[in-house]
């Protein structure tokens, strides 16, 4: 019988079936960090329970780490008793820790890929929900509570009702400056924040079989913010070439029989999914977002949409507006702009570092900006510097911080303030995400690049 990949992802790590309820997985891969984990070992702890598998569990500090000085204490007593409690425990059950100033530790989700831990075929889990950004390796990878923490810790399975299939297809050719933060961003835009929900995606078509690896872990990050349980995207040559030579990947005979198994791992001609969308490449725009979820963005030269347009409850529309201080039929060209973000697990690898450096190179930063460049992990910032891109943003009046979530969200030392605007790179603009009161603006490292040195809204593709 035909099958979808993530049927054969799936099937394959059924341990058991529950009559009328979820199946067991077994989980090949356990990442966890400070925040999600200290309470699924104390639980541990009280049960007098190990963990089963600790060479499967690895442990890197990155949510409320400060993304300056990283070499001084801690001044935050929670951040402080959650970082030392991860060092602690991982020692404790024989864990791999990454902790502040080891030279891997970085944003789990782009540690794991660098290293070689994610693997095409493998299922993944993380008290984290955008673990979702290993599904551009062929995973199945979604993110749990703390409850289920502890629960894989203690059996390295974890039960799930099987999601819904959605299929995305997206082909023909994208225009310039479109990168695949603007592929999701207007994929979301189409399908609502909601869309996706009780689905598992398989992203698939010509725009996907020619992005980079990196490309694919921002558009698999982003699959959460339609309401999916992840995202996935076939594995094949760029994925193979992506992994080979990692420290953690197969050598010798084992790449070659990693390697055959990998290229089985495809969706059959004719299998079927739940629901299918398709997509011309050719529509995108740039992307930037004008609300208070991941759904409300529209194309740069766009205006902003009627509550009727949007669909949806007129009230929460005008509240979200309200909350932005923007208003319908707005441009968004020209927006003002206090702050820009570059970085998080959606957009802090090398790539999106050289696509800023391309717009920055030859410019200042404008005045009234303050700008966060955070480089995902420690590999990201050396292969900044090794490539000579530190010395562009220095030239340009950037500065170039050390690694961590920043300020994706409120957790660490990096918050926007009330009421002040931010282009951010990362995944969400929920009202407060930032910061309590903070104005979100999603966009790609082109879109943050281009306010950087402007100072408001603008089109990148101007600047290029």
């Amino acid at each position: 019988m035909p099958s979808t990949l993530f049927d054969k992802v799936w099937d394959s790590h059924v341990v058991r079936k529950i009559e009328d309820g979820p199946d067991v997985l077994f989980i090949d891969r356990h990442f966890i960090h400070e925040v999600t984990s200290p309470v699924a070992f104390r639980g541990l702890e009280s049960r007098g329970l190990k963990v089963m598998f600790p060479e499967k569990t690895f442990a890197t500090a990155d949510h409320n780490t400060p993304t300056i000085n990283q070499h001084l204490p801690v001044k935050d007593a929670l951040s402080a008793n959650q970082l030392k409690a991860l060092e602690v425990n991982s020692a404790k059950y024989g864990i791999s820790h990454w902790g502040l100033g080891n030279p891997k530790n970085g944003i789990v989700h782009i540690i794991g890929p660098e290293n070689g831990i994610t693997l095409p075929g493998m299922t993944i889990v993380c008290g984290d929900s955008h673990t979702s950004t290993h599904g551009a390796f062929g995973c199945i990878a979604f993110g749990i509570g703390t409850s289920e923490v502890e629960m894989v810790l203690s059996s390295q399975c974890i039960m799930q009702p099987k999601p819904k299939k959605m299929r995305i297809n997206v082909n023909g050719k994208l225009g310039k400056a479109i990168t695949p933060k603007d592929v999701v961003l207007y994929i979301i835009a189409k399908l609502t924040a909601a869309g996706a929900t009780g689905y598992f995606v398989e992203y698939a078509g010509e725009v996907f079989e020619k992005m980079s690896m990196e490309g694919r872990m921002t558009v698999c990050n982003m699959s959460i913010e339609m309401g999916a349980r992840g995202g996935m995207i076939a594995p094949d040559e760029t994925t193979f070439t992506y992994i080979k030579g990692k420290e953690k990947a197969p050598k010798g005979e084992a790449w070659d029989k990693a390697l055959a198994y990998w290229k089985t791992l495809k969706t059959d001609a004719d299998a079927t999914f739940d629901i299918e969308h398709h997509y011309d490449a050719a529509d995108i725009e740039p992307m930037i977002t004008y609300g208070t979820n991941p759904g409300m963005g529209l194309g740069i030269t766009k205006h902003i949409p009627t509550a009727e347009q949007a669909g949806g409850g007129k009230s929460s529309y005008e509240k979200s507006l309200n909350y932005m201080g923007f208003h319908e039929d707005d441009s968004m060209l020209g927006k003002k702009v206090d702050y820009v973000f570059l970085g998080s697990c959606t957009n802090g690898r090398i790539e999106d570092f050289r696509a800023f450096a391309s717009i920055v190179k030859g410019r200042k930063k404008a005045e009234n900006i303050t700008a966060w460049i955070v480089p995902g992990s420690h590999v990201v910032e050396q292969q900044i510097k090794d490539e000579g891109i530190l010395d562009i943003l220095t030239e340009a009046g950037f500065e170039l911080r050390q690694p961590g979530c920043s300020a994706c969200l409120a957790m660490n030392d990096d918050k926007i303030p009330a009421g002040k605007y931010a282009v951010s790179t990362s995944n969400r603009n929920f009202e407060g995400r930032q910061g309590p009161g903070a104005r979100t603006m999603l966009a790609s490292p082109f879109m943050a690049a281009a306010a950087a040195v402007t100072g408001v809204v603008t089109d990148p593709r101007e600047l290029l």
